[in-house]
């Protein structure tokens, strides 16, 4: 049996993990099965907060996911400007590099691979024994997340690769662009003395432009990352084919 150029086996991939997605979200009876990446989503968010510390300058203590799906990252010092955005925009972001990646590298195995170490590394150094602060639930997802990818990446077939990478960079992509939208209507909402990224952003930053307003703005970056990736993986080749 031939088997389909990569390209096309990874567009019809990705429109299967898609119609999972949506299919996941809008099946109340099976949010337990949702409920593992949304603690992997502030996972990523979290690492966001982190990494943005370090690249301005400061230092990233280690974060904490919780088991409502909420979390908080402990850093210190670096660019206020650009730590708190870096959450949401990260983890689109992480959605967004990672669907271009699993459509533009034929040996999308490496990927998993080198994926779950990335997360492995990170979970030892900030959730675990070696951060500031020790984090059960994000040790255990983050764990959980990088043996996983590396399995996958080792022992699964290219095509359940290829599917389970698509969906989770669809599904991480998504949430922080719903959850950004979401933060539109409870941009006051707060996590015990924790304000959310937008009321931090909107006191610490910038004043006189409401915390929704940076939601918006925010949430419209996230749906152009989303665009960018597609444009660049999909619709360019597509038009250079036919051109």
């Amino acid at each position: 049996m031939t088997r389909l150029p990569f390209r096309r086996r990874a567009l019809i991939l990705s429109a299967l993990a898609l119609a999972a997605a949506i299919f996941l979200w809008n099946t109340p009876a099976l949010d337990p099965l949702v409920y593992p990446f949304r603690l992997f989503v502030t996972f990523i968010h979290e690492t966001g907060h982190g990494l943005a510390a370090l690249a301005t300058g400061g230092r990233f203590l280690g974060f904490q996911v919780f088991e409502n799906g909420t979390g908080i990252a402990l850093t210190a010092g670096g660019s206020r400007l650009l730590i708190l955005p870096a959450g949401y925009l990260g983890a689109a972001a992480f959605g967004a590099i990672l669907f271009y990646l699993a459509h533009t590298v034929p040996h999308s195995r490496r990927i998993s691979v080198v994926l779950g170490v990335l997360v492995g590394i990170v979970t030892l150094l900030y959730t675990g024994l070696l951060s500031a602060s020790f984090s059960p639930v994000a040790f255990i997802v983050g764990l959980f997340t990088a043996g996983a990818l590396i399995w996958l990446g080792r022992r699964a077939d290219d095509d359940i690769n290829l599917l389970a990478l698509n969906f989770l960079a669809i599904m991480t992509a998504l949430h922080a662009v719903f959850d950004l939208i979401g933060l539109v209507g409870s941009s006051g909402a707060m996590l015990g003395n924790v304000r959310n990224d937008a009321a931090a952003f909107s006191a610490e930053v910038a004043p006189l432009i409401p915390a929704a307003v940076w939601a918006l703005v925010w949430a419209a970056l996230a749906m152009a990352m989303l665009g960018a990736a597609v444009y660049f993986s999909i619709v360019r080749p597509w038009l250079r084919k036919r051109g």
